[in-house]
């Protein structure tokens, strides 16, 4: 007979006992495991600043000074939103630069309101267009003769601050308009709401974006006008108009030069900062730094609102064109006296220096002892404005 095989049970409870008692001891002798360490969001880069300072003399050199850009410095952050927060974005205020990219603006067709005393060589025209559901006036000017295959090339003309009950459409800058048009230009002085025949009110160029819409919807107008050139357009701005010159050009793309004169091109918080309007008078001086006028009771309710520039310079930025001189939509001429008794020459100055910051071409002249109006040196600034915008809006030259 085969051997049986015998088994047992055997419960092995002493040996269970001392290998527990073993496992035991080695956990309690090994180190704890090292805490996961807390996730956080990328740290946002610190703000580059590029600060430039031009050259003061006391006779500026006479001819011109271009000054050659560099790259300006740009910093960007991506922020991973967390799973809990809402994904409704936020309004942007209508004054920042983003929203009003973001606008449409159609403009219209150009209308003929009245025929006036031709010029020496172009017919002179009362015409309107729409701005905000706004009939706005302006005067027109069109070459005579028949326009080239893609159209007259056209000067959307700013004026300055003029008290709006002092306005008329064919008594200011008739000189000036007069400049450009005998050069084969189409030019369109509008008159911003509020002022001449122009409905709506006047409120201002500053803490309200009003005249910078009337601007944009003209360019938009006489690209719809027939004997216009829709892609050879510039902007000509004067004092306060040169605010809205910086403006337009780095909201549309279809600006192709812009020439400033004794221009308000500066950051808000630097027109808040700077700003020391006139006192009336034969011999007008400069009020005390932050006396009201036309340069700071504008942004006063944005203070109220959002703090001042120091306290909250992220906004102050996001409604500042010079935020966007990078973006520029083509070279900018500026024009400015040294004795200007209205608007600082250090403005220009400011605006030169922040143009080469952001790597755009920039031409300054400067013109010692004149006035607001460059009176006395008329005829050359307006000979190197138009030779500008030869270059840049009639030629090829634009980049």
């Amino acid at each position: 007979m085969p051997d049986r095989v015998h088994t047992s049970r055997f419960t092995p409870w002493p040996l269970l006992g001392i290998a527990l008692t073993l496992g035991l001891i080695l956990v309690a002798s090994s180190p704890a495991p090292a805490p996961a360490p807390a996730v956080t969001g990328t740290p946002l880069p610190p703000t580059v600043t590029a600060t430039a300072q031009p050259s003061h003399s006391a006779q500026p050199p006479v001819g011109t000074a271009t000054l050659t850009p560099r790259p300006a410095a740009s910093a960007t952050a991506t922020r991973t939103p967390s799973p809990t927060a809402s994904l409704t974005p936020t309004p942007l205020n209508p004054l920042t630069i983003a929203a009003l990219r973001q606008r449409d603006y159609p403009g219209s067709q150009i209308v003929i309101q009245q025929t006036l005393d031709p010029g020496v060589n172009y017919q002179r025209y009362v015409a309107s267009y729409q701005s905000d559901g706004l009939k706005i006036y302006g005067l027109l000017t069109v070459p005579n003769g028949s326009p080239p295959a893609t159209g007259w090339p056209a000067i959307v003309f700013i004026h300055g601050y003029i008290p709006p009950q002092q306005y008329r459409t064919t008594e200011r800058y008739v000189a000036y308009v007069d400049g450009f048009a005998r050069h084969e230009y189409i030019v369109f002085k509008i008159d911003l709401r509020g002022h001449g025949d122009s409905e709506g009110e006047a409120g201002g160029a500053f803490g309200m974006t009003d005249y910078t819409v009337d601007v944009l919807n003209a360019v938009a107008s006489l690209q719809q006008y027939p004997a216009a050139d829709p892609h050879r357009i510039g902007l000509w701005g004067h004092s306060m108009g040169g605010y809205m010159t910086v403006q337009a050009m780095v909201i549309s793309k279809d600006i192709r030069a812009g020439v400033i004169w004794a221009g308000m091109g500066i950051s808000p918080a630097d027109l808040l900062r700077l700003w020391r309007p006139p006192t009336p008078g034969p011999t007008p001086t400069r009020s005390p730094q932050g006396t009201p006028g036309p340069g700071r009771h504008g942004w006063q309710p944005l203070v109220e609102q959002y703090g001042t520039p120091e306290e909250n310079p992220a906004f102050w930025a996001s409604i500042s064109a010079n935020s966007y001189l990078p973006d520029l939509s083509g070279p900018l001429q500026l024009h400015h006296s040294t004795t200007d008794e209205s608007v600082p020459y250090e403005f220009s100055q400011i605006l030169a220096a922040e143009v080469i910051a952001a790597g755009k071409p920039v031409e300054f002249y400067t013109y010692a002892g004149d006035n607001h109006n460059l009176s006395a040196s008329f005829g050359v600034a307006m000979q190197r404005s138009v030779e500008f915008f030869d270059q840049y809006v009639k030629g090829t030259g634009a980049p």
